[in-house]
């Protein structure tokens, strides 16, 4: 069992007598601050706090970060008040405190939300101080340690939540030890009989590798003895979880797996590196396309070594990983690696990484809508495999494997994201849903109107895309849908012979109250977006008593609301009838949707038709320039070359084909399904008139699914 005197004997290492006192202060106050209390194993509660201080002492961490591990929990806890906390301690001491703590004062819809909101309090605080992270990590790690005591579904979804969350934090940060203990005790607590079948399983290999491993090393000391290089050789033993994931995701069986032997070489210098590289592939055959140098273009989290695979004499396939000690250190702790050797500058590679990482982080929850979505966004962010690619001005970007072009416009800035029209990969046009290789050169196109597209969050990969393209739709969305709002309101209120003017302050005070809006402004919202209706509100807006009775036929008057085409989301066209400009056409109010528009004799809307509370009469705005997509059934012979005249006829009318499609119905005839984008009624006459004069074709029929969902 760890004490306070064997930890401040460890602490003489790195740390000056005072601040060893400060550390025992903090342990005495927490002791006494969770005085009888006792975690679920029967041990004093004090035993957790001080086993997180001693994982953070292994990576060195100053004295405010320990403290905060011996505190941890006193918030949350004993009931002390921050205030309190920051009196004795400090309002370093006491932010780290808080931004580990969970919230524990607020009522949350689901467990899951709260969590959410847990990890969300915890970015915030580790954008301000990254140590709030490891203090973190210690916690969690220390509660994975000691999770038998708790009852197997709890212990399932404690690790699974770490499995998710924390241990690809801690890869992400570089502090690789710490990840892979992790893996190891979340995957023995998830799957336990996996984990013992494998452990047993390389157990019994291990007897056999023994001699191949002293040989292989043998022979590689050999080669870099001749050829004068000093440094360190030794196997590396494969961790059970990266085994089994290798196993699930590779469909390899064990025996595939333990084949493949590891090693690693540290050597004094870069130099050093790229030479014993040159030596290996001299004394074993190296497989083509399986190296990889991460010391020119180091990983997301400042990982940095060469990899190599190869094959010795007896084929027996090797991989060799060689880098320096300093990089070594990073490999294993990560940004722990500044407080662990005490650089006197704090521009390491994995640090500056780390903190531009949490950074980004403050950007994702400034855009997401709720905690649930922002840990979503973050989850993208954490998976390990990336790519690398190029701006054309040679700048290095990382990217997520299976990134696409608009994924690397938002990482470029979120500008570029929102304007981006096309990209050229390597210098060749491509689509912006590409997916990016290693090593491409991108370059985007972008036009001060472009705005992002809904169908991109179909593709994106990145969470910083994800968010920007939600974050600028949601924002688009409400714009669109106040004005929507407005112009409803309005034309129920001129049915009714009034006007906004017409309807004092504290009566638009009042309704705002009774609808729970906050400005008059989230009222047009509600109502463009189909939860209000607008004859409703024009009513009650005019009249102090809601048992008033108003003409509710009235509304349907010659005063129809003019549709331009460019109303954006809130403003949909029914896929069932199709509408262009020339149809008369009436709008349904469906709730959430909006407005959607349907042709006056859809039979979709007949139930609506006489309800002036859910349908409004519209027409086409004159100056209306925007394009429809209009369906045409063609019957016409089967012969050869007549596919091209129907392109010919329809490109002639200066119309454009979205979709085509042909059923033969016999060896004479067939139907040809064109779907068109046309400006209206007048331009699919001139369309038709177009296809008629196309030897043989006998009918033209335009297209409508009356029993179709709106």
């Amino acid at each position: 069992m760890p004490t306070i005197d064997a930890l401040s004997e460890r602490l003489t290492q790195y740390l000056s007598h005072s601040q060893i006192k400060q550390v025992c202060r903090a342990y005495y106050y927490a002791e006494q601050a969770h005085e009888g209390q006792r975690r679920r194993s029967g041990e004093p509660y004090i035993i957790h706090p001080l086993a997180v201080a001693n994982i953070l002492t292994e990576m060195h961490l100053d004295h405010q970060s320990l403290m905060a591990a011996m505190l941890h929990d006193v918030i949350e806890d004993t009931g002390v008040p921050k205030a309190a906390l920051a009196a004795q301690f400090g309002d370093v001491v006491t932010d780290l405190v808080d931004g580990v703590s969970k919230l524990t004062h607020i009522h949350f819809e689901s467990k899951e939300e709260q969590q959410a909101e847990n990890f969300q309090k915890m970015a915030m605080a580790m954008a301000k101080d990254i140590r709030v992270i490891l203090v973190k990590l210690a916690d969690r790690l220390h509660n994975m340690r000691t999770l038998g005591s708790l009852k197997p579904d709890k212990r399932r979804r404690i690790a699974r939540e770490t499995l998710d969350i924390y241990s690809p934090i801690a890869n992400r940060l570089g502090l690789n030890s710490v990840r892979v203990e992790m893996e190891e005790l979340c995957f023995e607590a998830i799957y336990p009989m996996r984990s013992e079948m494998i452990r047993k399983a390389v157990k019994a290999a291990r007897g056999h590798r023994v001699e191949v491993v002293e040989n292989i090393t043998a022979n590689i000391r050999n080669r870099l003895s001749e050829s004068g290089i000093s440094a360190r050789v030794y196997g590396r033993e494969k961790h059970l979880y990266s085994i089994y994931s290798k196993m699930r995701d590779q469909r390899k069986s064990l025996s595939d797996i333990m084949d493949v032997y590891g090693f690693r070489i540290v050597a004094d210098s870069v130099d050093d590196c790229y030479r014993i590289l040159g030596a290996m592939h001299g004394l074993f055959k190296p497989v083509p396309g399986r190296f990889k140098d991460y010391i020119a273009i180091p990983k997301t989290n400042g990982y940095q070594s060469l990899h190599t695979t190869l094959i010795n004499q007896s084929g027996v396939p090797i991989e060799i990983q060689i880098r320096t000690e300093d990089m070594e250190a990073m490999a294993n702790h990560g940004i722990a690696a500044h407080w662990l050797y005490k650089s006197e500058s704090d521009q390491t590679s994995g640090t500056q990484r780390a903190r531009q990482w949490v950074q980004s982080l403050l950007e994702l929850q400034k855009n997401a809508g709720s905690p649930i979505e922002f840990v979503e966004h973050v989850k993208v962010d954490l998976f390990p495999e990336e790519i690398y690619v190029f701006t054309p001005k040679g700048k290095i970007m990382e990217l997520p494997a299976g990134s696409t072009a608009v994924d690397f416009a938002y990482a470029v800035h979120t500008d570029v994201g929102n304007q981006c029209i096309a990209c050229r990969i390597d210098k060749q046009l491509a689509p912006l849903s590409a997916r990016l290789q290693n090593g491409q050169t991108i370059q985007v196109v972008t036009a001060p109107s472009a705005q992002p597209n809904p169908a991109w969050l179909n593709f994106v990969v990145t969470g910083k895309a994800r968010s920007n393209i939600r974050n600028y739709l949601k924002t688009q969305r409400r714009s669109e849908s106040v004005e929507l709002g407005k112009r409803l309101l309005n034309k129920a209120l001129s049915a009714l012979g009034k006007t906004m003017d017409d309807i004092d302050a504290a009566h638009i005070e009042l309704v705002l109250s009774e609808t729970e809006k906050e400005t008059l402004e989230d009222l047009f919202e509600d109502i463009g977006a189909g939860n209000r209706m607008a004859p409703l509100m024009a009513r009650r807006l005019l009249v102090a008593n809601r048992d008033t009775d108003l003409d509710l036929k009235a509304i349907q008057d010659n005063s129809r609301l003019a549709i331009k085409g460019t109303e954006g989301l809130v403003v949909s066209f029914a896929k069932c009838c199709s509408p262009i400009p020339g149809d008369p056409i009436l709008g349904h109010v469906s709730s959430g949707r909006g407005l959607v528009i349907h042709t006056e004799n859809c039979r979709n809307v007949e139930e609506y038709r006489d309800n002036p509370e859910k349908c409004v009469f519209l027409s086409w705005d004159k100056e209306i320039s925007s394009e429809f997509t209009v369906d045409l059934k063609v019957y016409m012979e089967n012969r050869r070359g007549i596919i091209v005249d129907v392109a010919a006829a329809v490109n002639l009318a200066e119309a454009n084909i979205e979709k085509i499609s042909v059923e033969e119905q016999d060896a004479r005839l067939s139907v040809t399904y064109l779907s068109l984008s046309v400006q209206g009624r007048k331009h699919l006459a001139r369309t038709i008139r177009r296809l008629r004069t196309i030897r043989g074709v006998s009918k033209i029929v335009r297209i409508k699914y009356p029993k179709a969902n709106q």
